[in-house]
């Protein structure tokens, strides 16, 4: 293959997605032009297959974007350049100051359950709390991993029986993945845990556009209600992640964190993990 051929097949596959990212954010190649400080007429060729940018001048685009970092490493190879953020695992030395902060901050969150989860909603490391809560309705240990907190959730031998309101709290989960996926954008594997949720039965496909009505109450989110010896616990989450990552494991993950939505639901709490830890 000639260097003026491959120049022009490593264009076109950056100009297709740019225009991709572009359209996902719905932005004008003019809006882009004056974000980024880039003439619209460079964004045209580029898109066009016509011209292949600098590194830097690139990655000012993927910023204005908002790009996640690993579709960042994506576009670089596009155009012929080394990727710039490290995609290794959430395990790696390089995130082990990271880790350090999760485990510390999962454990402060106790007697409450905090888990640390990966994009896709797998569980990736929990505190002494979370299993222990589980296991008060569901025997975690028979359930095969990798475990995903949102099948746990949707399977109807796993959470959902144990659930009140469940319908409202199984929509507001899946309007999540779409809200939280990682740059908003539904990446193929993140369908795909859609499309597994949508097969469980008795969720509805329009559920994914509808809003949340239905709450027990006014609060201003939506409660997770699990029934536990004739009475209901209370609990809603609050999500943490990295600012400002620079590796994709870094911006990939979430901490996600169990509070009680009320004070006679903390008080139960409380008492039930005094029984469970005696």
């Amino acid at each position: 293959m000639s260097a003026v051929s491959l120049e022009q097949k490593v264009s076109k596959e950056l100009g297709g997605l740019l225009r991709y990212w572009r359209e996902v954010r719905g932005v004008s190649q003019l809006d882009l032009s004056l974000d980024a400080g880039i003439s619209q007429r460079q964004i045209s060729f580029i898109e066009s297959g016509r011209s292949v940018p600098g590194r830097q001048t690139l990655l000012n685009l993927a910023q204005s974007l908002d790009v996640p970092l690993r579709e960042r490493n994506i576009l670089l190879l596009s155009a012929g350049y080394a990727p710039m953020y490290s995609e290794a695992g959430w395990s790696a030395q390089e995130m082990s100051l990271v880790m350090s902060a999760v485990r510390r901050q999962l454990q402060q969150h106790e007697p409450f359950p905090a888990l640390l989860m990966d994009r896709y909603w797998n569980v990736l490391m929990t505190n002494r709390a979370a299993p222990d809560f589980f296991n008060c309705f569901v025997d975690m240990a028979a359930r095969k991993g990798p475990r995903n907190m949102l099948h746990l959730i949707f399977d109807p031998h796993g959470m959902r029986p144990h659930m009140t309101h469940w319908e409202t709290v199984a929509r507001s989960l899946i309007q999540r993945v779409h809200r939280e996926a990682v740059g908003h954008v539904v990446d193929m594997q993140t369908q795909q845990l859609l499309d597994a949720l949508l097969a469980y039965p008795g969720v509805q496909p329009e559920w994914k556009s509808q809003g949340i009505a239905g709450s027990a109450n006014s609060m201003p989110m939506v409660p997770m209600g699990f029934s536990k010896d004739s009475t209901v616990l209370n609990y809603f989450s609050m999500i943490t992640t990295v600012g400002t990552p620079l590796t994709v494991a870094a911006q990939e993950l979430r901490i996600e964190c169990m509070f009680p939505a009320d004070d006679e639901t903390e008080a139960r709490h409380f008492a039930l993990f005094d029984a469970i830890r005696e």
